[in-house]
């Protein structure tokens, strides 16, 4: 899904900045679950207190908004996405979209209400929400559950889009990244925050030497895993 222009570029540049300054956002040497050493390493686990949650759910219900993208309920596949789903559902609310939300258990209850959805009921179009796709393993487990409740999955929003490319099954690298083969086989619009062209837009932009000595080797993973 093509990102609306303008103010929505100024705004993966304030979260990407947001993010290194919240330590979510770090560069170094990084072994990836593709097995690659990535110069620098996006983890969402780090958004762990009241403020920086709230300013991750605040860039998602922006990017949302934005997008024009129409959804009837927030499905946040657990773990990560439970947190997500309900963060960015109270700031949707606030802004004056109010969605309900879901989330899935990882094992089914077979007490109470049982089953493995838990949240408002599963129908209309349903929006995934995560960090990030590695591989869309949590994407396609997402649409089976939403399907086998009646709904429609209509797409996915996430953090960061790495614009890398996904790894095959046999372990060789394919020709698109997991957000293309989301988009592209599965059917389903991503809408991210921002990407890797945009944090390297914000590397190249900074005067201080701590941060631009990253953006050689940024850049060179790119070139080499790049779509």
């Amino acid at each position: 899904m093509t990102r609306a222009q303008g103010a929505s570029d100024a705004l993966a540049q304030e979260f990407v900045a947001f993010s290194v300054e919240a330590g979510v956002l770090r560069f170094g040497e990084f072994k990836t679950k593709a097995g690659r050493l990535s110069p620098y390493f996006f983890n969402a686990g780090l958004f762990d207190d009241g403020a920086k949650l709230g300013r991750l759910a605040e860039f998602y219900a922006r990017r949302l908004l934005a997008s024009g993208l129409q959804f009837d309920l927030l499905f946040g596949p657990a773990y990560k996405g439970i947190t997500l789903a309900a963060a960015v559902a109270i700031e949707l609310a606030r802004l004056g979209k109010n969605v309900p939300y879901a989330y899935n258990r990882k094992e089914a209850k077979d007490h109470g209400e049982g089953g493995t959805l838990v949240g408002a009921p599963v129908k209309g179009r349903v929006l995934i929400i995560d960090d990030v796709i590695s591989a869309g393993t949590s994407v396609r487990e997402s649409i089976a559950m939403i399907t086998a409740a009646g709904a429609t999955p209509c797409g996915v929003t996430i953090a960061l889009d790495r614009q890398e490319k996904a790894t095959e099954s046999d372990g060789s690298e394919a020709n698109h990244s997991a957000v293309q083969h989301v988009e592209r086989s599965l059917g389903l619009a991503v809408v991210s925050i921002a990407s890797l062209s945009d944090l390297l837009q914000y590397l190249a932009a900074q005067s201080d030497p701590e941060l631009t000595r990253h953006l050689p080797k940024v850049q060179a993973y790119r070139n080499r895993y790049g779509v």
